[in-house]
């Protein structure tokens, strides 16, 4: 079968490098599959899972926005951050949850703020137990 490059990235580094048959990743515009041979594509990320399919195995990361730039051969993909399921500390991942939870019960919180990060908590628990 086909491979595609894929590569993920973080301000701190790189997160994943590898050959992989498709990359299933959810853009703004919604969930988009990925192919050897796409069409060029450029489009930004929101908060969730990066799925890595290769052997009908499906590998996902967790991923807090970005940007994912598509090439036939190669997907670029420039997070905020990202993590493997076997990297998220889940204890903290919990920790981060609740106190966001606890954030959008005060009056006088940025409501917008305090949901993305109850987002991007939940995403790496649910990652983490994949």
């Amino acid at each position: 079968m086909d491979m595609i490059k894929v590569s993920i990235a973080t301000p701190d580094g790189p997160v994943y490098e590898g050959d992989v048959e498709m990359v299933v990743v959810k853009a703004q515009s919604g969930e988009l599959g990925i192919l050897p041979g796409h069409v060029p594509l450029v489009a930004p990320l929101t908060i969730g899972a990066v799925r890595l399919i290769q052997n009908n195995e499906e590998k996902p990361v967790a991923v807090s926005g970005g940007f994912l730039e598509v090439r036939p051969d190669k997907v670029t993909i420039l997070a905020q951050s990202a993590e493997m399921p076997e990297k998220i500390n889940v204890e903290r991942a919990k920790e981060a949850k609740e106190r966001a939870e606890k954030r959008m019960n005060d009056k006088d919180i940025d409501m917008k703020r305090a949901e993305l990060a109850l987002a991007r908590a939940m995403n790496r628990i649910d990652i983490a137990g994949k």
